[in-house]
């Protein structure tokens, strides 16, 4: 076994990856600890007060976790693509009696010194960062608290800026993966490589430990991952219909509906590129989204919020990897062990 599992106590070389927006839940990561996986929350999207509250309850129940963190600065907007595009996705807000920010675009960095400071005087056992690299005081400071320090990239040249970084290890995301893309430069176009083809990429130029992510539906495809060089493997998109997911009843039955027959890529939602599964406004808005996160993302929130309520997937951001369709409906424990069946 690898000892970046062995070091935190995992058996099971299939981890559950943090998911926000609420489709991961502490229930899930529980889950993931029981049959010797490890289970990351997701900080994006929730203030630390709220991610602090998650990790106590974990703790209460001597649950092992992980957590993720949205790092590096916001994409810039102007003004003039903000209102724009506010004023093209106003006719969808007005359904549900809306009116859309069309002024200042709103940029945040998603409490990112809150945080930092929220997990530096925790115990967590791994801490992974997303979209930015972490400057090197914080990466020093995390491991001799004596945090794991993961980096997610999306290619060699990434990876060699993470170690360059002085993290632990690389979660190497392919391009098949569910929800935002880690890419450091989201602006540049995805590399289409499959997973296991990127993950013996990324092994030629480190020899840090490599976790494996992005499209991964059957033991199968866990098993070429390892195969080509990874320590472990993590999914995402087939823990969202589990029990103890937080997806919304309409995201879920999405997954298993045989009309949304493809995903796409997409920057519609939040401004940054994101896998989903095709809908009305993918199709509709994602020749005409502007590049910009978080602006655009807090710009389409509440009509996203009101469509999810509503049941309406014409406008969700239904968020799913290439290998949607092998997601079950039954415990995640059982899909954990499913994927590491035949590791």
């Amino acid at each position: 076994m690898s000892r970046l599992l062995s070091d935190a106590g995992v058996q099971l070389p299939v981890l559950a990856a943090p998911m926000a927006g609420g489709a991961g839940t502490t229930a899930l990561v529980a889950a993931a600890a029981r049959v010797g996986s490890l289970g990351f929350l997701a900080g994006g999207y929730r203030t630390a007060e709220a991610l602090g509250g998650q990790m106590d309850a974990l703790r209460t129940r001597n649950v092992p976790f992980g957590v993720n963190l949205f790092a590096g600065g916001p994409m810039p907007i102007s003004d003039a693509d903000h209102r724009r595009y506010a004023h093209t996705l106003q006719p969808e807000a007005d359904r549900y009696g809306l009116r859309l920010n069309h002024g200042t675009p709103v940029a945040d960095d998603d409490g990112w010194a809150e945080k930092i400071d929220l997990v530096m005087g925790s115990d967590v056992a791994w801490v992974s960062f997303t979209f930015g690299i972490p400057g090197q005081a914080v990466v020093r400071a995390l491991r001799r608290s004596g945090t794991t320090v993961l980096q997610n990239v999306t290619s060699p040249a990434e990876a060699r800026r993470a170690a360059e970084a002085g993290v632990d290890a690389l979660v190497v995301q392919a391009s098949a993966a569910g929800g935002h893309s880690a890419r450091l430069s989201p602006h540049r176009p995805l590399d289409p490589v499959p997973l296991a083809d990127l993950v013996a990429r990324v092994r030629r130029t480190t020899a840090l430990p490599l976790v494996a992510a992005g499209g991964i539906a059957t033991s199968a495809d866990a098993a070429a991952a390892l195969r080509a060089g990874a320590d472990a493997t993590m999914i995402g998109t087939l823990l969202l219909r589990t029990e103890e997911s937080g997806a919304s009843p309409a995201h879920q039955q999405a997954l298993a509906d045989p009309a949304f027959a493809t995903t796409v890529l997409t920057r519609a939602f939040t401004g940054r590129p994101a896998r989903a599964l095709r809908n009305h406004f993918t199709d509709r808005y994602d020749p005409l989204a502007p590049a910009g996160y978080p602006a655009v993302h807090h710009l389409t929130a509440p009509l996203r919020k009101a469509a999810a309520e509503a049941g309406d997937t014409r406008l969700i951001h239904l968020w799913a990897g290439t290998g949607y369709r092998e997601a079950k409906q039954e415990g995640a424990a059982r899909t954990l062990e499913r994927i590491a069946a035949r590791l």
